[in-house]
């Protein structure tokens, strides 16, 4: 077998592994998304969190004020890259604090035989997960988060190891108290300015939905 044809097939197999890691991603996403939607109660509409949830050090900064002297509106910026955000699942006992980490624009892929399609580019994001209710973390992060665009498009991850970092276990299982910390991956157009980063509980079914700014 001549180098091209062994370059060709070992691409090949990698596209078939790549797949079959998708699909298997998603099926159990689904999957840990229904036995967790069967257990619970879901109250109240879908809402996005953009708010920052404050440090021990940021709520004793000030000095108390008298009651009813807060502003009506407090002018909060939204959350931002650092700044982590407190999200509920569709299971009262099921929430958890996520940090948006980092962001590595134009990652590089892990190996020889990982590129973006043509027209697009990589962008790995980490995120901290800390379990902050009564129940252990177990889900899928890369079914969770999500990248959108300033146009409004928003853009899935996708199965791709990069040079950024190591991405979370498959399904992430965090103990109550404890956290996990991982890059997760999306395949964007080379144009594309992407403004906001999003993160949801139960695989991004859960009613809220957290936010950062990006740039």
């Amino acid at each position: 077998m001549s180098a091209n044809a062994r370059r060709t097939a070992v691409r090949r197999a990698t596209a078939r592994r790549g797949a079959t890691r998708r699909t298997a991603v998603l099926l159990l996403g689904a999957a840990l998304v229904t036995l967790s939607a069967t257990a619970c109660n879901s109250t109240g509409g879908a809402s996005v969190s953009t708010e920052a949830k404050q440090t021990a050090a940021a709520t004793g900064s000030g000095a108390a004020k008298p009651a009813g002297d807060t502003p009506a509106d407090t002018g909060k910026a939204p959350a931002k890259l650092g700044d982590t955000i407190a999200l509920k699942g569709n299971d009262p006992a099921d929430t958890a604090d996520v940090t948006l980490v980092k962001v590595v624009d134009n990652a590089e892929g892990e190996d020889e035989f990982t590129h973006p399609a043509d027209g697009k580019r990589f962008v790995s994001v980490q995120f901290r997960i800390k379990a902050s209710g009564k129940k252990a973390y177990s889900d899928v992060p890369g079914n969770s988060a999500k990248v959108v665009d300033a146009q409004g498009q928003a853009f899935g991850s996708t199965i791709a190891d990069t040079k950024a970092g190591p991405g979370f276990q498959v399904p992430a299982n965090i103990a109550p108290g404890e956290s996990a910390l991982g890059f997760v991956t999306f395949e964007v157009p080379k144009d594309a300015k992407l403004d906001k980063a999003q993160f949801g509980l139960d695989s991004g079914f859960a009613p809220q939905t957290g936010q950062w700014k990006l740039g």
